[in-house]
């Protein structure tokens, strides 16, 4: 993953609702959830909802596929690794030579 696409998940996750999005599906497990169910379970209404993860898609923090007439989305758990991994070598590399004033 590299520092663009880092940066874009980053982006993509510091909102409440995509966040919100994310640690539901990131509970429901592989399996992922309908697009219905994480509307019911966090009150966002559709056509948000289709923004939101559409904009989520985009940065590789879900992913889709299709049951019948259902779409399932599950978590990019790999992109919110790389975001964690990103955050960790930028701003705490040094940290360990140089203690946290308090």
């Amino acid at each position: 993953m590299d520092e663009d696409a880092r940066l874009l998940a980053l982006s993509a996750i510091a909102h409440r609702s995509r966040l919100a999005i994310f640690r539901l599906l990131a509970a429901a497990g592989p399996g992922g959830l309908p697009a219905g169910e994480i509307s019911a379970q966090l009150g966002i209404v559709p056509s948000s909802l289709s923004f939101h993860l559409k904009d989520m898609s985009r940065a590789n923090l879900v992913s889709s596929n299709r049951r019948g007439t259902f779409i399932y989305y599950s978590a990019g758990l790999d992109a919110i690794h790389g975001v964690i991994d990103f955050l960790t070598e930028i701003c705490l590399a040094d940290s360990a030579r140089t203690p946290f004033s308090r």
